[in-house]
């Protein structure tokens, strides 16, 4: 394997559950070094979210691949003096802490810059480093309902809906990941590091499209449409005759002119409203009968491949069943087999993207907990008897 692209850099992530974690994880995909520093009585919480097999958390099997994983109570002198000598030689810090708890640990930005000013800090919470908020405890869930995510969601007559999985959260996650390497490309021209201030509820707003220019500019809120769309039409999920489900999309004016002509109902083109995405869309009572009654008497397996043959967009509605044997998915080893000592062969998604040259790998899965704790001190140069008495002084 060509080497990888961040080969070489160090990463530590002190951070818990998703976003900051994630970030590192990614990090990790492509090459860096990332050591997982855990509390030695209380270990990062996705070790034991969802199911489990044989006493293992399988979500930390994958948020935790290509880290090394080692403990120490940052909170005591020893972990604090141990953290400022593994950060002297990290390129990154991954923290989710609420604002202050490292300050008052005298491990804020001020002690771990001294320690390393090439250092870069990502400091991930809920409501961001300050702010009238900022020193509230969040999780996602808080972000999903205040970017006004939740309120897009749903059915209009229906409550508002959050997603079931950690949504603002890996976004949160993707966008850290992103930022690091704006920091560490920065460093490039400077030579100095600096902190990364992630908040959850902005990533999530980011990716709502232009909601606040909408409402300043016209005052307009969009409502729920459950699965229909506001700008094009027909855009939902259908039911087939052998109870499939499969979603369509007309985003295109030219697929739209295609499913109408597929569907039987050309003269709908003809139609004024029919030229423009709103104007669909406000018809789509009609575009969805049409559609939904057309693919409501034949089979998945017909339906697809009629929209195939006629260069429309659809896809099956598929769960993770599906998406394993999914050929497309099969094709770009979307889904790949790790051979982990606990569990065995294990699937999961393989890295984010392919690079042609410097392509990432998952070297191995989620280790146990404090698995290589000697192993990094020890390479920090810290002598047998200085990591007994660390463990002895409840450090470790």
């Amino acid at each position: 394997m060509s080497r990888q692209p961040l080969a070489g850099l160090r990463v530590l992530d002190l951070a818990t559950l998703f976003a900051g974690p994630l970030a590192a994880t990614l990090l990790g995909d492509f090459g860096a070094e990332v050591v997982k520093v855990e509390h030695p009585t209380r270990p990062d919480p996705s070790r034991g979210h969802g199911p489990a097999k044989d006493g293992v958390g399988l979500w930390w099997k994958v948020l935790g691949r290509n880290k090394r994983t080692m403990t120490l109570d940052l909170s005591t002198p020893g972990g604090r003096t141990t953290l400022l000598r593994l950060a002297a030689s990290a390129d990154v810090v991954v923290e989710n802490f609420r604002p202050g708890t490292l300050e008052k640990w005298d491990l804020g930005w001020a002690e771990l810059s001294a320690a390393n000013p090439r250092l870069v800090l990502a400091r991930v919470t809920a409501f961001g480093q300050f702010g009238p908020s900022s020193h509230r405890p969040g999780f996602g869930t808080l972000a999903e309902a205040m970017s006004g995510f939740a309120a897009l969601t749903g059915e209009p007559d229906a409550p508002p809906t959050l997603p079931p999985f950690g949504l603002a959260d890996s976004i949160a996650g993707l966008a850290t990941a992103y930022a690091v390497m704006t920091a560490l490309a920065a460093r490039e021209h400077t030579g100095a590091g600096q902190v990364v201030d992630m908040a959850l509820i902005e990533p999530i707003l980011a990716v709502l499209g232009p909601h606040p220019t909408w409402y300043d500019q016209l005052g307009y809120v969009q409502e729920r449409t459950g699965n229909r769309s506001a700008n094009n039409a027909p855009r939902n999920t259908y039911r087939t005759t052998d109870g499939s489900w499969v979603a369509v999309s007309t985003s295109a004016q030219s697929v739209a002119e295609r499913v109408m002509g597929l569907v039987g109902r050309p003269d709908l083109i003809d139609e004024p409203w029919f030229a423009t995405g709103a104007g669909r869309a406000a018809h789509a009572d009609v575009l969805d009968a049409a559609v939904g009654g057309w693919i409501a008497a034949r089979t998945c397996t017909d339906v697809l491949a009629a929209f195939e043959k006629a260069e429309a967009a659809i896809a099956p509605v598929q769960d993770v069943r599906d998406v394993l044997a999914d050929p497309q998915y099969t094709a770009l080893h979307t889904v790949t087999t790790v051979d982990d000592p606990e569990l065995g062969p294990l699937r999961m998604q393989n890295v984010l993207f392919r690079l042609s040259e410097t392509p990432g790998a998952i070297r191995w899965a989620g280790r146990p907990h404090g698995a290589d704790t000697d192993a990094v001190l020890t390479e920090l140069g810290l002598a047998p008897a200085e990591i007994a008495a660390l463990r002895e002084a409840g450090a470790l």
